[in-house]
């Protein structure tokens, strides 16, 4: 199959909140209170993460047939260590983003530990989200004024 081009358009809408529009879908991403937003969704970090643990079990759900595992239920919980003092600009040294990402599986099925693990392992390799992470695309920025 040829490339795809994903795109998703985010757009201002009053203080921190902001809104993704992609394909026919739309979510509100915000930041708490606490650091100057309504708390009305999720914060780019925590989309981010769920975006990742998303990405993993639909893997895992696309592909535990053809490794036959008897997938029953899988949870994935994720989290990552973010240096607030790095965005902010108070540590120069800290680091911007996430310094460590965790996902902790929890899967229900009918297979030997030994071959949940190789699955998972499968599922760490192929997850797109993880690879767009651990190898950084080119990145490419374009200003238009209005």
């Amino acid at each position: 199959m040829a490339n795809v081009e994903r795109k998703a358009r985010v757009v201002s809408v009053d203080g921190m909140k902001v809104v993704s529009h992609v394909r026919d879908f739309e979510f509100i991403m915000d930041e708490p209170e606490k650091l100057g937003g309504t708390n009305q969704g999720m914060n780019p970090i925590e989309a981010m993460l769920s975006a990742v643990g998303g990405c993993k079990i639909i893997v895992a759900r696309s592909f535990s047939k053809l490794h036959n595992i008897h997938l029953k239920d899988i949870t994935v919980e994720v989290s990552g260590i973010l240096d607030t003092d790095g965005f902010l600009g108070k540590n120069p040294e800290a680091k911007v983003g996430l310094s460590e990402l965790k996902s902790i599986y929890h899967i229900k099925a009918d297979n030997t530990k030994e071959e949940i693990e190789a699955f998972v392992d499968f599922i760490e390799k192929t997850c797109p989200v993880i690879d767009t992470i651990s190898h950084a695309p080119k990145l490419k920025e374009e200003i238009h004024l209005n």
